[in-house]
This record gives structure tokens, sequence and C-alpha cells, in this order.
């Protein structure tokens, strides 16, 4: 059993916790842009662009994170593409977060009174203006308070990438368990890591949330 005084394993969980962090950025950043060209077609006239949307956040909302992260890292090689747990951990969130940032947005978008698309097209502009010019940054501004609490899930949802192999928050602290076998206070300091990750964005969205509604009235 190896020796590990409360400062050496909270100053280890601390520096684990910065992939937690950068995987989190990627997932989110990655997963907004693709949210984005996704909106696009899930609010386009085209029907064939909205089924393909619509398939694709059931396929990602309708099957467990960890499962998805198995495919990617074990299923991958199986057709000749070697990936590493990075690779694997940063695809499969990207891919997640899109499937419900893209949910959040659409719900943002038809939140916009439907009045509003009417006097858009009262004045000849076409659905790309309309959504331009008044549909989207109404949206926007429903979209905030949503889009910061989602964050929140994707961090806590980095810990299952531990489970093949990526090593952040989660991993280290079994790592170092399995070494000075103190279990208690070793994933009571990861809980209270992720809590301070997680806290700060959870008051944030209620704040927005609240100014919002204030907005409203």
């Amino acid at each position: 059993m190896i020796e590990f005084t409360l400062w050496d394993i909270a100053r280890n969980l601390v520096f684990a916790a910065r992939w937690t962090v950068l995987l989190s950025l990627i997932a989110f950043v990655g997963g907004g842009v693709a949210g984005l060209v996704l909106l696009a077609m899930r609010v386009s006239p085209v029907a064939w662009l909205r089924r393909v949307v619509v398939l694709y956040v059931e396929l990602f909302q309708g099957t467990p994170l960890l499962m998805q992260l198995f495919l990617t890292f074990f299923g991958l090689p199986l057709v000749g593409i070697d990936v590493s747990p990075w690779f694997a951990a940063t695809v499969t969130l990207t891919l997640y977060t899109s499937a419900y940032l893209v949910d959040i947005w659409r719900g943002c978008v038809e939140a916009v009174p439907r009045g509003q698309w009417a006097a858009g097209a009262s004045l000849g502009m076409t659905h790309g203006q309309q959504l331009r010019y008044i549909v989207w940054p109404q949206a926007l501004k429903i979209a905030v308070a949503p889009t910061v609490g989602f964050l929140v899930q994707v961090v806590k949802s980095t810990a299952l990438t531990s489970i093949i192999g990526f090593v952040e928050l989660t991993k280290t602290g079994t790592m170092i368990t399995n070494a000075a076998f103190r279990p208690f206070p070793i994933y009571g300091m990861v809980a209270l890591i992720y809590f301070a990750m997680c806290f700060p964005l959870t008051w944030l969205a209620r704040s927005l949330e609240r100014r919002q509604r204030v907005a409203q009235r």
C-alpha cells in the first residue's frame, strides 16, 4: 500500500480535474457548433432534413451514454480504425451534447410566438431571413439559461469516460483508491471537486432564468 497524505490526494485530484474541464469544454463547444447546424436542419422547410435530425436526436437521447462510449471505443477498431480513450471520449461526448443542445434550442425557437414569423413573412422575408433577423435573436435570449444548465450535465457525464480508460477526475480517484485503499476520503474529495465545478454553473443558470422571467413580466 502506498502512503498518501490528504494533501497529496487533493493535489493529484485537482490536477486531474483539468482534464475533466478540458473534455467538458471541447464537448460543449463542439456539440454547440454541431447543434447549430442540426438546428438549422431541424427548423428547415425541407421535410427530409427535419426527419434526419429527429432520428439523430432519438438515437443519442434514447441510448445510454456509456453504450455510446463502448461502441466508439471498441467498435471502431473492428473496422480498422484505432482510437485512443481521448478520441473516443471527445467524439462521443460531442455528438451526445449536440443531440441535447439541438433539442433545447428547438424548444427555444418554438417558444418565439408564431406571430413573429407571420410579421416577417408579411415584410417579404424568406424563411432564412425570418430566422436570422427575427427568430434567432429572440430564441437566443431564451436559450441562455437552459444551455448553461445543460453544461452541468456535460461536466458530470465526463465521469463515464473513466470506464474506457480516459484519465480524468473520476479515473484518477479510482487509481489513487486502488493504491492507497482509502475510498471514503478520496471519493469524498472527488465529489467535492465536482460540486465546486458544477455549483457555480447551476447558480448562474438559475440566476439567468430568474432574470428572464422578470424581463417577461
